[in-house]
């Protein structure tokens, strides 16, 4: 079990991040776009087992490009990997995100379902939310701080 992990920025056109999000079926259109911040989760033994980004979205967040490694799921790394990743943002502002897969994952991290009537127009008009996730993503809200 590993004890630890360590994030480090990454840029959008980063080749891991890239190929780790296809595997996943996630989506690559955006990630060169300004605004958003990329980062690879490093284990204590120095491997690459995860990615995660964020998106400022005005006083707002969109938590995005979450994917744990294959060979590395299973043990406790994506919980990890967000909870590092929302410390990035300082504890101001909400943090969102869409997902077509993982709400249940997410519900068990503090996350909670929200209507789109909901969530802030910065958010809404992130390319993620307006035109990459089809409009039958489950847009979920932090409720609680991670765990």
């Amino acid at each position: 079990m590993l004890s630890s992990i360590t994030l480090h920025e990454v840029p959008g056109i980063d080749a891991g991040l890239r190929e780790a999000l296809h595997a996943a079926g996630l989506p690559t259109e955006d990630l060169e776009d300004e605004g958003r911040t990329f980062f690879k989760a490093v284990s204590d033994e120095y491997q690459t087992v995860g990615y995660s980004g964020l998106e400022r979205c005005g006083d707002d967040y969109l938590l995005r490009s979450v994917v744990t490694l294959p060979e590395h799921r299973g043990l406790g790394l994506g919980r990890m990997i967000v909870a590092g990743t929302l410390q990035g943002r300082g504890g101001s502002g909400d943090a969102f995100l869409v997902t077509t897969t993982a709400a249940s994952f997410f519900s068990t991290i503090g996350f909670s379902e929200v209507s789109r009537a909901s969530v802030p127009a910065a958010v809404l008009a992130t390319r993620q939310l307006s035109s990459i996730c089809p409009s039958s993503a489950t847009i979920m809200k932090l409720n609680r701080p991670s765990t």
